[in-house]
């Protein structure tokens, strides 16, 4: 066989692997566990950071204040020094919507040490927790919740599966808003390659090793917060969700992960530019800043993503079907491995052949995170560059 053959051949085996050896990560099936109605619900004190989010709490914070929860509950939000007016605005919409009570938090500039969203967050957990609330509910303030949201989470989180064992960490992914032609492109693969990194089948099992949360919904007892120290332990986190997940799992929690149906992200993304900044702020992050697992996933990348449909292409035109057959078998396993997630976001399967295109813009991505880094201007979110982890100072 020719060389690119054999290349195809291995992509092939590849997907072979991640189809039936990587948790399913495909599937779409993981939604929140149906238990019975506790018999008391528990006090749950939810907890909102906020950055200049006065263009989308008129969207998100009604839709908390409005939950329909039958015990006791009430928001904490924290404003982290916007200047657009986010905590004016925010207790002016409780006062026009009502219901659950609000209070709203300014924890000034950060220290040293801390990324501005988990110094908000410690603000405002600490001031939750003067109520002494069973639960803490972390929810980001562009998310919208349906009225029954946080009902159905305590309720999921009461039992954890036929053992009978509580959960200690509830999260779903909240539904992005897939409305332009580019959120309809890029949206939704960036589910489908979480998923692939975290598959929620490893990090709901019990003893799992696998840890990851969507930070936009996290629903957390207050005694395993305690008990993992969050969020001091986590407070140089860039990706705070999955740094959570692990600090709860490594001090003894059990956690779950899902996919919300009910659960949205009403933030827009309407163009290329603007999902570039969103990945590409915290790709490299992802990477641990390391240059060799840079190569190792850009290399991992091509050979997964590109070189089917290239093989396909070159196989057909040089005449070397089995160029073509392994390149073509992989495109099509690659495909098909999308379209439930496509199906989960309601959109056209016939966006699935295109996923190496959408993959190699992630790679692009991932490389300008990198650079950016380098540059000094990594990390960088709404007017704050963060450090690398060991370079920020100790507290």
């Amino acid at each position: 066989m020719s060389a690119v053959a054999w290349i195809a051949v291995v992509s092939l085996s590849a997907w072979v692997w991640l189809l039936l050896g990587q948790g399913f990560f495909w599937r779409t099936d993981q939604r929140l566990p149906d238990r019975p109605e506790p018999v008391r619900w528990p006090s749950v004190a939810v907890v909102v950071p906020a950055r200049n989010e006065a263009a989308m709490l008129p969207v998100s914070l009604p839709s908390l204040l409005a939950q329909d929860y039958p015990g006791a509950a009430e928001v904490f939000l924290a404003d982290d020094c916007s200047d657009d007016g986010t905590g004016e605005l925010a207790r002016a919409l409780s006062d026009r919507c009502g219901g659950l009570p609000l209070t709203v938090v300014v924890p000034g500039e950060p220290e040293p040490g801390w990324t501005g969203k988990l110094w908000a967050l410690r603000h405002g957990i600490a001031a939750a927790r003067r109520r002494n609330p069973e639960f803490l509910l972390l929810t980001d303030a562009d998310i919208a919740h349906e009225p029954d949201s946080l009902r159905e989470l305590v309720r999921a989180a009461g039992a954890g599966g036929p053992d009978g064992e509580g959960l200690d960490l509830v999260s779903q992914m909240a539904r992005l808003r897939v409305a332009s032609a580019w959120e309809r492109l890029v949206v939704p693969a960036f589910v489908y390659f979480f998923g692939q990194l975290y598959p929620f089948r490893w990090v709901n099992r019990k003893g799992a090793r696998t840890a990851a949360a969507a930070g936009g919904c996290v629903l957390l007892r207050t005694r395993a917060a305690e008990r993992a120290r969050i969020p001091e332990s986590i407070r140089q986190a860039v990706i705070d969700d999955v740094s959570l997940a692990r600090a709860v799992q490594r001090s003894g929690g059990r956690i779950w992960l899902g996919l919300a149906d009910r659960v949205d992200s009403v933030r827009p993304y309407p163009g290329l530019a603007d999902l570039w900044r969103m990945v590409s702020r915290s790709a490299y992050a992802q990477l641990r800043h390391s240059p060799p697992l840079l190569t190792a996933t850009v290399a991992g990348l091509l050979l997964v993503y590109a070189v089917p449909p290239v093989a396909l292409v070159a196989g057909l035109v040089r005449g070397d079907p089995a160029a073509a057959w392994a390149g073509g078998a992989a495109w099509a396993v690659m495909a098909g491995t999308y379209m439930p997630v496509l199906g989960y976001y309601r959109q056209s399967l016939w966006l699935a052949p295109l996923l190496p295109f959408t993959a190699v813009l992630y790679l692009l991505m991932t490389i300008d995170s990198a650079v950016q880094h380098r540059r000094g201007r990594g990390a960088a979110w709404k007017g704050r560059t963060y450090a690398r982890p060991e370079a920020a100072p100790e507290q």
